[in-house]
């Protein structure tokens, strides 16, 4: 697929999307363009699971553009998103002598950018910080600068509104992951079609085989669309004060199991996954959603080899009372982005906690 850049409009922090094969060889001059100037000391954090691929060549590439770089790779996993792993990133920053003028690079899927850039947000009280997502779910949470990390007690607690300078997408990168991985992005892409775009939604059911072979025109067209989607919703509503809500589609549920399994048996496109299908639910019990929402919600998943069925173990009143937690609670009291239809959703302040429970306990078969 040809280089495509799109931009998250926020007057002078726009920053742009450069989407491309093969774009992660143009890092050098991209950053540089992002205003991060090669006298600047750069930080890259990854994993042991990207690094061993792809920490070398950008290095090579940054500092053959005079950059000095240094790196600090971590574990694995969501279990990294930890006020710990948080604390040793921190004093290895600090070690390698990054200062105001300094920047980060998160180089990894969405747990990498999520830890890199609250490091970013509160190192020296914010440093610039560059998106190098290398999953299929980083194209969701790459773009709009939420970054945090985990309490166990829930997911995403800590946190902060830290936008990057630059999100470079490598679509190369995607060949190289393994089969959950990839369905695990495509539950955010999928996301995005049913908030805001039910054309989109036809066209993912249309192509799905193609789209889980990868095939790079199809799977870079339904990036540039989740991405547009997710773009133009931070460009209205940045820090969530409104219309950015919606992009919460499934969350609600999914963050409670997360948290519940430890952050250890579901990754993050499964449990919101599972959430999506929970929300539809709900919204056809409760006579929100028109008939068939939760049917072909739950059909769209399956074409995408996704979990839709309730998490062994789990019990529905331990995930009410996890959900009671979730940022978007005021005063205990839940508020939930439910489908009103396939491509249209709104935020419901209102929904009876028992309704909730009773739907769950039905998927749970209690």
């Amino acid at each position: 697929m040809a280089v495509e850049t799109l931009y998250v409009e926020l007057g002078e922090r726009t920053y742009p999307i450069v989407i491309g094969d093969g774009v992660m060889q143009q890092v050098a001059a991209l950053v540089q363009d992002a205003g991060i100037s090669p006298t600047s000391r750069l930080f890259v954090i990854s994993d042991e699971n990207v690094a061993p691929r792809y920490l070398q060549p950008l290095k090579q590439a940054l500092e053959t553009a005079g950059y000095r770089v240094a790196d600090c790779v971590i574990p694995p996993g969501e279990q990294s998103k930890s006020l710990a792993v948080y604390e040793q990133v921190l004093t290895r920053a600090i070690e390698a002598g990054l200062d105001r003028k300094s920047a980060i690079l998160a180089l990894g899927g969405g747990v990498v950018g999520d830890l890199a850039g609250f490091v970013a947000a509160t190192y020296m009280r914010g440093i610039a910080f560059v998106q190098v997502p290398t999953t299929l779910l980083a194209h969701d949470s790459s773009v709009g600068g939420k970054v945090g990390i985990n309490h166990p007690l829930g997911k995403n607690l800590i946190g902060a509104f830290h936008q990057p300078r630059l999100v470079l997408y490598d679509t190369a990168a995607l060949r190289t992951l393994p089969e959950r991985e990839v369905a695990a992005g495509f539950a955010e892409v999928i996301k995005h079609g049913l908030i805001a775009d039910a054309s989109f939604v036809d066209w993912l059911e249309e192509h799905a085989a193609s789209l889980w072979q990868l095939d790079a025109e199809r799977v870079g067209r339904a990036i540039r669309r989740g991405c547009a989607i997710k773009a133009a919703i931070v460009s209205a509503d940045e820090t969530e004060q409104g219309q950015r809500a919606l992009l919460n589609l499934g969350h609600t549920f999914g963050h409670a199991f997360e948290a519940l399994c430890e952050y250890a048996v579901l990754n993050h496109g499964e449990a919101i996954s599972i959430g999506m299908c929970l929300a539809a639910k709900v919204a056809e019990r409760i006579g929100f959603a028109e008939a068939g929402v939760y049917a072909r919600t739950k059909r769209l998943l399956h074409l995408f080899h996704l979990p839709t069925d309730w998490p062994d173990g789990l019990e529905p009143e331990a995930v009410l009372d996890v959900m009671k937690r979730d940022k978007k609670a005021v005063g205990g009291k839940l508020a939930l982005v439910l489908p009103r239809a396939i491509g249209k959703v709104e935020l419901v302040k209102d929904v009876d906690e028992q309704e909730i429970l009773t739907a769950m306990k039905k998927e749970a078969g209690a």
